[in-house]
């Protein structure tokens, strides 16, 4: 594959990841030691960024553009799950009364496609495109327990299991039999290991196919939810929820498998009279 690597591709989205939460505004100073390029390299790219629309600047400060939303919206768009999840989501947190996500594994990282919150448990804000570790959460531990084994063996080589709170599993033996045990019980619970005071539980998401394509969680504040609680009350109703989600996802492939047929294929089967004039369909525009 090396030699179909695009490098300046590479650049350029290195660019545009160089701007977080803590880093919003950056010089173009800042920008290159971040990145690992040239000033002279990334001020091109920063600057055809912003002729396409992704980059603003005041002349000293560069910025993301609301138009790199895009990017991430055309991934969002071709993926049924978050809209299929929302409702249930929003039912499982008025039901339980804890904050409620939908995430997806994308290399080492869970990344949240759906969430509904209630009060703020995490230092951190989470927000659709939230990325975290995976071994030390509730849903990457349920994405990571389903995993074939040589991708599991690929993932726990080139993760780096740090300990982010003293109850952080980062020993790969104990981590997979963490896995195990989920993969037994058909769900997971992770107690404070990506944040003192957060515990939250996860459940697997199936497709149609019985593939594990999603995780779904609870999490909670350790001050008003034991282990035990967990278990009694927040567990049956997230099994209820992963359950209706797989039930939405299935209906929803089997909708678009059944596509009506293209009027073209009518029109040869029935031509129109040779004395009426036709006007050839025009092209609609997608969502018009």
């Amino acid at each position: 594959m090396a030699e179909e690597h695009v490098q300046s591709l590479a650049r350029g989205l290195a660019v545009i990841r160089a701007f977080d939460a803590a880093s919003p505004a950056l010089t173009l100073s800042d920008v290159a030691r971040k990145t690992g390029l040239t000033r002279a390299a990334a001020r091109r790219f920063l600057l055809t960024l912003a002729d396409l629309g992704y980059v603003r600047t005041d002349g000293r400060l560069f910025s993301l553009s609301p138009r790199v939303l895009e990017l991430g919206y055309a991934y969002l768009s071709s993926l049924s799950l978050p809209e299929v999840a929302l409702p249930h989501l929003e039912r499982l947190v008025a039901e339980v009364h804890e904050s409620a996500s939908v995430s997806v594994l994308d290399d080492t990282d869970i990344v949240y496609v759906a969430r509904v919150p209630t009060a703020r448990i995490m230092r951190v804000t989470i927000a659709i495109g939230t990325r975290f570790p995976a071994y030390c959460t509730s849903m990457g531990r349920v994405l990571l327990a389903w995993l074939p084994a040589e991708d599991l063996d690929a993932y726990l080589a080139r993760a780096d299991l740090r300990p982010l709170t003293p109850h952080t599993i980062t020993s790969p033996v104990d981590l997979r039999a963490a896995l195990d045990r989920a993969r037994s019980q058909g769900w997971a619970m992770v107690d404070q290991e990506l944040e003192e005071g957060l515990r939250s539980i996860a459940a697997p998401i199936r497709d149609r196919d019985g593939r594990v394509v999603a995780a779904v969680n609870i999490s909670s504040h350790a001050s008003r939810t034991t282990p035990e609680s967990a278990r009694r009350d927040l567990l049956p109703p997230l099994l209820a929820t992963a359950a209706a989600i797989e039930a939405d996802l299935r209906a929803t492939a089997a909708a678009n498998r059944r596509t009506p047929e293209p009027p073209a294929a009518a029109d040869r089967r029935t031509p129109a009279p040779a004395a009426v004039n036709q006007t050839p369909p025009g092209r609609h525009r997608l969502g018009a």
